[in-house]
């Protein structure tokens, strides 16, 4: 079995807001309930987790997700990385420190905000591993391996991690590519890319960027995440070009 789950394609602050604000989507349309921005590889037994949104907890039960092996980390902002400590229970299921991989700015800052789940202390007792990325690497579990390559994206004032394996990219957070990193975009069967709203935005692509995005790496399909509350799904769905189509979240692409 060799699949991804969208696990969350909600932007900050989800969909709704806490506050019940809809924007333009449609309340009464379940998919556009969204949480936020997160992802899960599955390959036989191998499992690897991208970002640790505040969401997770309710997208591993959604999902009945079983098992995490590894965690890979975009960046460091608060809607990927706060829910780490929910990872807690799958070092007492393994007993051993849950494996997670991230750049070194992110890790950095993982480390000062979260430094009792990687040292320990205030009676809690390590549960993760800091690992920083390569441009290239591989995780494995028994037979089962997935080869990714990752490369900075930027994002506003900040870089953002992609990352590439088994013809699809994931980039989650991004308002601009090196021209030098297209190349590791080609062949894709899926796209999955920042799609954030409709006007222009500092650090993330909107609608019409994505589009033209999609367009200049061509692959069989693209898949908008990090959608806020003025992108309704139904609209979305009826307007865009037929390779182009929304995510929402528990949406299954097989690898």
């Amino acid at each position: 079995m060799k699949k991804i789950i969208i696990l969350g394609c909600g932007s900050s602050l989800g969909s709704p807001w806490i506050t019940n604000y809809w924007g333009k989507c449609n309340k009464k349309n379940s998919l556009n309930i969204r949480t936020r921005c997160s992802a899960f590889i599955q390959k036989n037994n191998l499992s690897v987790l991208i970002d640790t949104s505040p969401d997770i907890k309710k997208q591993i039960l959604d999902n009945k997700i079983k098992d995490i092996d590894y965690v890979l980390y975009t960046h460091e902002h608060a809607d990927q990385t706060s829910g780490i400590f929910e990872l807690r229970p799958f070092f007492w299921k393994k007993k051993e420190k849950v494996n997670i991989y991230a750049d070194k700015r992110t890790l950095k800052l993982l480390m000062q905000r979260h430094n009792y789940c990687f040292f320990g202390g205030q009676g809690y007792v390590p549960i993760v591993k800091g690992n920083l990325i390569k441009k290239k690497f591989t995780l494995k579990k028994h037979k089962d391996k997935i080869n990714f390559t990752s490369f900075h994206v930027t994002h506003g004032q900040i870089k953002s991690t992609a990352y590439v394996f088994d013809k699809t990219a994931y980039i989650s957070d991004c308002n601009a590519v090196e021209k030098i990193d297209l190349k590791k975009l080609i062949n894709l069967k899926y796209l999955i890319i920042d799609c954030l709203k409709f006007d222009r935005h500092p650090s993330h692509f909107n609608l019409d960027q994505s589009i033209r995005f999609s367009n200049l790496i061509k692959p069989q399909k693209t898949i908008l995440t990090n959608l806020h509350t003025d992108l309704d799904y139904k609209f979305l769905k009826k307007n865009l070009p037929k390779n182009i189509i929304p995510a929402y979240d528990g949406m299954v692409l097989k690898l």
